[in-house]
C-alpha cells in the first residue's frame, strides 16, 4: 500500500500565468485555478502541474552542475521534428546541449528555463 499519493509537480518561476499558459497549450490541458503567485493546469485526472511565482528563480543552466537542472519533465510525441516546431512556436527554446537528439529524444528549456525533454518511444 502507497504511503501517499502524487497530488501536484510544482515549478517556482518568474510569471506562473505565462508558464501554465506554455503548459497548458503544450498538453492540452486545462488552467483550473489561478491566483496572481498560483497556478494550476489538470487534464482532470489525479495530479497536476502548479506553478508558483518565485520573484528570485534563477533558471537551471543545465548541463553546468552550478545551477543543475534538478528536475526535469520527459514528454512523449509521436513526431519530433513536428513537435520541436510546435513547441519553439509556444516559446521553448532549444537546448545547446542535446545529449539525446540520436537516441529518440530532444532537450527543451521552458519560458522560465526549465528543461523538458521531447521524446519518441
Amino acid at each position: 500500500m502507497a504511503i501517499a499519493l502524487m497530488r501536484s509537480i510544482v515549478l517556482d518561476c518568474p510569471d506562473p500565468k505565462r508558464l501554465a499558459d506554455f503548459y497548458r497549450a503544450l498538453l492540452d490541458w486545462e488552467i483550473t485555478y489561478v491566483e496572481d503567485d498560483w497556478v494550476v493546469v489538470t487534464n482532470g485526472q489525479p495530479g497536476r502541474l502548479c506553478f508558483q511565482l518565485a520573484e528570485d528563480h534563477q533558471p537551471p543552466d543545465w548541463p553546468n552542475p552550478d545551477r543543475p537542472q534538478q528536475f526535469h519533465l520527459d514528454l512523449t510525441v509521436d513526431d519530433l521534428d513536428v513537435a520541436e516546431a510546435e513547441v519553439l512556436a509556444l516559446g521553448a527554446v532549444k537546448h545547446a546541449h542535446q545529449p539525446g537528439e540520436n537516441d529518440g529524444f530532444r532537450v527543451f528549456l521552458d519560458p522560465a528555463g526549465h528543461p523538458f525533454c521531447l521524446c519518441v518511444d
